[in-house]
């Protein structure tokens, strides 16, 4: 009778255990069917290739996964020449968050609130000391003037009265979109003729 009775206890733990298993496995998400590759692989598999960029266009697509890179690591992983803004210049609500980057990152202290100039060549008018393209600003203002003109080679394209040197700020800003957020509204205050326009 004795041992009957923990037969039975026995057979009431065991069920209990299983339905409380069975419940917990219900609220855990069922495993992923390997229908398709994984991300990963579909990178590496060149017949995934249409959802890189064509050859030529822009390389600021946030990196693998979604995750936008820092403006350092853009310039590193990405061809001299082949950056374009996502943003676009006529986006009010971009170039408003732009303008508030721009505050923010202290740009205003060198360029003016509006862009005008001070310590720093203005903004506002037809001249780019490097260019100004997407690609060239970009890369100024993540690596500075001194590694700009270092890495490139390069050499002022025009002359401004003011010549302050662009200071680094790829370690200071830790998202891409910031920076292209800030160059989307940087378009709005330049005030050059159609035909010097060298973006779009």
């Amino acid at each position: 009778m004795k041992s009957q009775f923990i037969r039975l206890l026995l057979a009431a733990a065991l069920s209990v255990g299983a339905f409380v298993g069975a419940a917990g496995a219900a609220d855990a998400p069922a495993p992923a069917e390997k229908s398709e590759p994984a991300a990963a692989d579909k990178k590496a598999d060149p017949a995934a290739a249409p959802e890189a960029a064509p050859s030529g266009e822009a390389a600021a697509a946030p990196a693998a996964g979604g995750a936008p890179m820092k403006p350092i690591d853009r310039v590193n992983s990405t061809e001299k020449g082949t950056l374009k803004n996502p943003y676009s210049s006529t986006d009010k609500a971009i170039t408003d968050e732009g303008h508030k980057i721009y505050m923010g990152l202290s740009c205003n202290g060198c360029h003016g609130g509006g862009g005008g100039g001070g310590m720093c060549p203005p903004l506002t008018n037809e001249t780019w000391v490097y260019g100004g393209d997407d690609d060239t600003l970009f890369r100024l203002i993540t690596l500075g003037t001194q590694e700009y003109k270092k890495k490139y080679n390069a050499t002022r394209t025009g002359t401004e009265s003011v010549v302050g040197p662009m200071p680094p700020f790829g370690e200071l800003i830790d998202d891409e979109t910031k920076l292209w957020k800030a160059i989307a509204w940087i378009r709005t205050v330049w005030g050059g003729r159609a035909e010097k326009k060298v973006w779009q």
